[in-house]
C-alpha cells in the first residue's frame, strides 16, 4: 500500500498477462515465436533487472511495454488501462543514446521537457539546471553529442528520458557499451533516480548478473526459444551493495546455475 497525503492507495501497477510475441521469418518462410506466455507484474518502487542469453526476448519485451510494437496474443496494462502504442507514461534508454545531433545537451534536454508538454519557461529552467546538475554536466551544457564521451552522453539520454517524468523508465543494455568505471558511476546514479522516485517503475535489461543483482530489487532470469521467464527473483539486501559480501555472492552463483552456466 502506498500512503499519499493522509489517503492510503494502492500501489500502482505494470500487469503483463500471457504475452507472447511472434514475428515472420526474414525469409518469408514461417514464424518465429520469440516471447511465450509472459505473466509479470511490476509495482511502484521496484526495480526490475532482465536477463537471460541472446535470442530469449529480453529487448522485445521492452519494445512490447513501451507500445513500439504490439503483442501477438495477451494483454498489457498500467494503472489498469491497456497499452495500446507509445505514452509519455513510458520512457526507453537505448543502449545506443539517441540524443539529436544538431541540439546542444541542453537542448537536448529542453526539448524532452517541451515534449512532455510543460509550457512555463521558467519551470523548465529551473528543472532543466537542476537535472544537468544533478548529473554534474553544467561545464558541458553548450556541447554537441559528437562532443562528448559515450558516458557523458548516455547521462544525458537518461535525465532526457527522466525529465518526462514517465511511470514506467525503460532501460534496453544502456551500460553495455561503457568503460568499467563510468558504468559503475552511472550505476550509482540509476539507484539514486530509484530511491528519489518511488512512485516510478524501473526495468533494466543487462547481460551482466551483477549489474542485476547491484541494481535490481528482483531479477527476471529468461530462456530462450521461445523467451519464457525461467525465474522471479527477490533480491533482498540494501542499497548500496557490497558485490564482495556472501549474500552478493550467493545470488550471483543462484542466478548463473539458474542461467545454466557453470564456473
Amino acid at each position: 500500500m502506498a500512503r499519499r497525503g493522509d489517503t492510503i492507495m494502492e500501489k500502482e501497477k505494470l500487469i503483463l498477462k500471457n504475452v507472447s510475441k511472434i514475428f515472420p521469418k526474414f525469409d518469408g518462410e514461417g514464424i518465429t515465436e520469440v516471447l511465450h506466455d509472459i505473466n509479470l507484474t511490476v509495482e511502484e518502487g521496484e526495480f526490475i533487472c532482465i536477463v537471460g542469453p541472446s535470442g530469449c526476448g529480453k529487448s522485445t519485451l521492452l519494445r512490447l511495454i513501451s507500445g513500439l510494437i504490439p503483442t501477438t496474443t495477451g494483454t498489457l496494462s498500467l494503472k489498469e488501462e491497456k497499452i495500446e502504442g507509445t505514452n509519455v507514461n513510458r520512457g526507453m534508454v537505448f543502449q545506443k543514446h539517441t540524443l539529436f545531433p544538431w541540439l546542444t545537451l541542453r537542448e537536448n534536454v529542453e526539448f524532452s521537457f517541451k515534449m512532455a508538454g510543460n509550457k512555463n519557461k521558467k519551470e523548465s529552467k529551473e528543472m532543466v539546471d537542476k537535472f544537468i546538475k544533478m548529473i554534474g554536466m553544467q561545464d558541458f551544457q553548450n556541447f554537441y553529442p559528437h562532443q562528448l564521451s559515450g558516458g557523458m552522453a548516455q547521462r544525458v539520454a537518461l535525465i532526457r528520458t527522466m525529465i518526462t517524468k514517465p511511470k514506467v523508465f525503460l532501460l534496453d543494455e544502456p551500460l553495455g557499451a561503457l568503460d568499467a568505471f563510468t558504468r559503475m558511476n552511472i550505476q550509482h546514479e540509476l539507484i539514486q533516480m530509484c530511491k528519489a522516485n518511488k512512485n516510478m517503475m524501473f526495468i533494466l535489461v543487462t547481460h551482466d548478473v551483477d549489474e542485476a543483482i547491484y541494481l535490481g530489487t528482483r531479477v527476471i532470469v529468461m530462456a530462450p526459444r521461445p523467451g519464457v521467464i525461467k525465474e522471479d527473483i527477490k533480491i533482498d539486501m540494501d542499497y548500496p551493495r557490497n558485490r564482495n559480501s556472501d549474500k552478493f555472492i550467493e545470488y550471483r552463483k543462484h542466478i548463473l546455475d539458474v542461467l545454466n552456466f557453470t564456473t
